[in-house]
């Protein structure tokens, strides 16, 4: 990994192969929190360099100490003869993989085809189980909403988009009306093997652009507290809390909770 005092955004999504949408969110966060700042190149105003600030040199101390710490409890019981060796297998494994890393693979949307909307309801009860232990009928709930997307879709107001990366889906969201001036995101879902690719964001930037073009006024989603990188989602796309509501769902206490996003 190649080390920088003074990276641009571009040079470090190229570094860490991050999407750099997904990047920019990070470090416009890490910027808020004062950990970060900012400094234009004297020599090329479309430049600027990221430079870590005293506060935010004091947050990653602990963070590096410990992973110095760590490496050096690998590292001791090995007799110089064995760190030798480890070192020159370590600069192999650089030169047969390259020193470059290598890029995530691009991703694609597109509307569903066949077999998709049987895909979507499989991938959210088998992730939404396994992430966060939510059983029947939540299952018959995704059901229910796609089949009433299929069933009584008008298609100049409603959508649904598939995320498609490497040739298999990757994440998907519906935007559906709720009324003529209200429509209602659904079912946003991005592959683990996919995440951090800036798929989710890109989604919901898809809604509310289509949202905005078939005239309406408002978008409104349900969502539930627990759905941590979703909820950023909506957030940095300028959505609001403005209810929520302690209940048992699906096998487990959850906070319900309804965000919406004003397009006038």
């Amino acid at each position: 990994m190649v080390q920088r005092d003074r990276p641009t955004a571009t040079e470090l999504a190229n570094d860490l192969a991050l999407d750099r949408g997904y990047l920019s969110r990070i470090l416009r966060d890490f910027e808020a929190a004062g950990l970060i700042r900012r400094e234009l190149s004297k020599t090329d105003g479309r430049r600027s360099f990221l430079l870590v600030t005293e506060r935010g040199r004091r947050k990653f101390a602990p963070v590096e100490a410990q992973s110095v710490s760590e490496v050096r409890g690998l590292l001791d019981p090995l007799a110089p003869a064995d760190r030798t060796k480890l070192i020159e297998a370590t600069r192999t494994i650089e030169q047969v993989l390259g020193a470059e890393p290598k890029p995530h693979p691009a991703y694609t949307l597109r509307p569903p085809q066949p077999g998709d909307m049987g895909w979507i309801v499989s991938r959210h009860a088998i992730l939404y189980a396994q992430e966060y232990g939510w059983t029947d009928p939540f299952e018959g709930l995704c059901a229910q909403i796609v089949a009433d997307f299929v069933n009584n879709l008008d298609a100049d107001r409603e959508r649904c988009w598939i995320a498609e990366a490497g040739g298999e889906n990757a994440g998907c969201v519906m935007l559906v009306k709720d009324t003529d001036e209200v429509a209602r995101l659904r079912l946003l879902l991005v592959e683990p093997s996919a995440r951090g690719l800036g798929i989710g964001g890109r989604l919901v930037d898809e809604c509310v652009q289509f949202a905005r073009a078939a005239g309406y006024r408002k978008i409104t989603l349900w969502t539930h507290s627990v759905l941590f990188a979703a909820r950023h989602l909506y957030q940095q796309a300028g959505f609001q809390l403005v209810s929520s509501e302690p209940r048992r769902s699906w096998g487990q206490d959850v906070v319900s909770e309804i965000w919406d996003l004003p397009l006038d």
